[in-house]
């Protein structure tokens, strides 16, 4: 039985317990895509922090620890910047605090892209400090080598095509791709290119639907959409997009509550009640017996 840890309150200290279940393996996402169907789509949701792990993991077959947490966490302005070390401690937090989903960790940019080698020691690395269950890394066909060197290795790869945010250098911005007819070949190529190489899911980001529809029929394993189509074999959001903790929204997201609004009101009734000397109250204190 694997464990998770619960947060005790009294001294702030992660404590493990017994986990009501077993965790969910990638034979098994890999297996929810069968003859090209998918009768239940797969959910995934970004998480960061142990805490926020145990909020999602119930609702989620899969966490990912993106590497958009360098805009999340950081208010860095792009994920380029992010490190192993960030990945490793935020990956290793996702997993103490989830028992049921599975946890995947982003490669960040620079970490994988030289050498099939270098992915291998990145990945290597991502596993054995954090105990996830595989790594996700961006691009197509010029990856598929490297794909295919990490899973004859043990190590499930989950792949990432369409707008890649590592290469927004490159791209020119975060624009929907394959507009053009060329691109929207490369784009079903390199999911086809990713599918042959084994990995086990895809994620298809910023895609105009057609295209993200014809990848998704084009390959054998699960594609995740995001920005794509409701027909991909299941979907992601960074959590605090589809949470509402920012102000700006874009077009592929739905924000399902306040969360902004919610910690601002707080913060202001907590300051309001600090100015006038009502907090802390009799029930804050300690009194003398």
């Amino acid at each position: 039985m694997s464990t998770t840890f619960q947060l005790d309150t009294a001294t702030s200290r992660a404590n493990p317990t017994p986990a009501p279940m077993k965790r969910l393996t990638v034979p098994a996402i890999r297996r929810r895509k069968k003859d090209g169907v998918t009768v239940e789509p797969i959910v995934m949701l970004t998480a960061y922090t142990a805490r926020q792990a145990q909020l999602l993991d119930a609702h989620c077959d899969l966490l990912l620890v993106g590497d958009s947490l360098g805009q999340v966490i950081y208010g860095l302005p792009s994920s380029v910047p992010v490190t192993l070390d960030m990945m490793a401690a935020h990956g290793a937090a996702v997993v103490r605090g989830s028992y049921h989903a599975v946890v995947i960790v982003d490669m960040p940019f620079g970490a994988y892209e030289q050498s099939p080698q270098q992915a291998f020691e990145s990945a290597a690395r991502l596993l054995k400090e954090t105990g996830c269950a595989g790594v996700k890394l961006e691009g197509g066909a010029a990856m598929a080598e490297t794909v295919a060197f990490l899973t004859a290795r043990g190590i499930p790869v989950m792949g990432h095509v369409g707008l890649t945010p590592q290469a927004v250098n490159l791209l020119g911005g975060y624009n929907a791709r394959g507009r053009s007819d060329a691109e929207a070949d490369k784009i079903v190529a390199d999911a086809k290119a990713l599918d042959d190489a084994g990995a086990f899911a895809i994620v298809i980001e910023g895609v105009v639907e057609p295209i993200a529809i014809a990848a998704t029929q084009a390959v054998a394993c699960p594609t995740i959409g995001i920005g794509g189509s409701a027909l991909c074999d299941g979907q992601v959001l960074v959590t605090e997009d589809m949470c509402g903790m920012f102000d700006r929204v874009p077009r592929f997201v739905k924000r399902y509550a306040d969360l902004a609004g919610l910690i601002s009101g707080a913060a202001g009734s907590y300051a309001a009640e600090v100015r006038a000397r009502t907090f802390p109250g009799v029930e804050q204190t300690y009194q003398p017996k």
